[in-house]
């Protein structure tokens, strides 16, 4: 496959015009041309953080909802998907891991990569549209039962009973812990990022406000290095908000998540999250008592709001959308254009609009 007069975006060297030879899988070679360019090329988007789409939900799932909620997310761009769970019992968690890990291994190229588990080790008073009755605090048997190969991320409040004891066996598993649906002061939080925990689950969203006697989450997010993903549809921040994100943290450390729901692509109604009612009307979706319970965003939408938003330059958007979050996973084999890297590639217009997803070396989605 030969890609002609592309504007490369690399997360790390930049832009430039050029031709990219992508042989099987792989990005071959790389012809720096000069000149006007026909098509923006951008890493696919990584999603790291999503519990479905065009009704299929993330922990009542089989094989075929999971294909068909991998081919709405190639059109929009991504090429790298972790199906993610909300607070659910040790089997359901179990269920979902041992579905996706089977699906991955049935299928030689794939945008499905993992599972990120949301819960259900977090603090009740932050649920958010979290099920209550299956918040509890983690120990160390359910943890050896529950993870596996599959598991990427693991959200989790630091001051829940338990956080502390289970920490090391998870980072020892290289799994990344996403500080999330908590309410832990500034201390808290700086231990447990002393401890491994590099990330903070839809930053400012299901965690405490900013107060100048304890700055709290918000306050950590903003001072430590903590990586922070961010839901950027103007309803769970505003464009206000992930401005100042922007320019106060830069853009080495956001990491953009649609946190979608199985009503993303499909018209307003009610739905289900985890046993909890949703209503989705004019693409909010909110619990009865009004709290917001995930998005309807899709990662093409949200990279053209944090443009518009921030004034980033593409360079950055590579970042924010696909590098970042590869990073944080310790994943250096895709998210760059690179000769011997995965060509997981998509395509965009001057608008931004996806026009070509390219998913380990083979066009999965192109425009009509």
């Amino acid at each position: 496959m030969e890609l002609e007069r592309i504007l490369v975006v690399d997360p790390i060297d930049g832009e430039y015009t050029a031709d990219v030879r992508i042989s099987g899988s792989k990005i071959e070679s790389i012809k720096k041309t000069g000149g006007d360019f026909r098509s923006i090329a951008m890493p696919g988007f990584v999603d790291t953080h999503s519990h479905g789409a065009l009704g299929i939900n993330c922990m009542t799932m089989n094989h075929e909802g999971l294909e068909k909620w991998e081919e709405f997310a190639q059109s929009h761009g991504v090429t790298y998907l972790l199906p993610t769970t909300v607070s659910a019992s040790e089997e359901g968690m179990k269920r979902v891991a041992d579905l996706v890990s089977k699906y991955i291994s049935d299928r030689s190229r794939t945008v499905v990569h993992g599972v990120h588990f949301e819960g259900p080790y977090i603090n009740p008073k932050k649920k958010g549209a979290q099920n209550p009755e299956a918040i509890r605090q983690p120990t160390l048997s359910e943890i050896n039962s529950v993870l596996s190969d599959v598991v990427m991320i693991i959200t989790m409040a630091p001051e829940v009973g338990g956080f502390l004891e289970v920490l090391p066996e998870i980072i020892k598993r290289e799994i990344a812990v996403s500080i999330g649906h908590t309410d832990a002061t500034y201390n808290q939080i700086k231990a447990a990022y002393k401890l491994g925990a590099r990330r903070m689950t839809h930053f400012p969203n299901g965690m405490n406000t900013l107060h100048h006697r304890e700055i709290g989450c918000v306050g950590a997010g903003f001072l430590l290095p903590l990586n922070l993903e961010m839901i950027v549809d103007g309803v769970h921040t505003t464009p206000e908000f992930v401005e100042m994100v922007y320019k106060i943290r830069g853009s080495e450390a956001i990491i953009l998540v649609t946190d979608s729901l199985d009503a993303t692509g499909l018209d307003n109604g009610i739905y289900d999250l985890g046993g909890l009612r949703v209503e989705v009307k004019d693409n909010v979706a909110t619990l009865e008592d009004g709290t917001l319970a995930g998005s309807t965003l899709t990662m093409d939408k949200a990279i053209r709001n944090f443009k518009r938003w921030t004034g980033c330059n593409l360079q950055e958007l590579a970042k924010v959308s696909s590098y970042n979050a590869l990073k944080n996973l310790g994943i250096s084999n895709r998210g760059r254009f690179k000769e011997g890297l995965i060509a997981d590639i998509v395509l965009l217009s001057k608008e931004l609009k996806v026009e070509e997803t390219i998913l380990a070396g083979k066009s999965v989605f192109i425009s009509k």
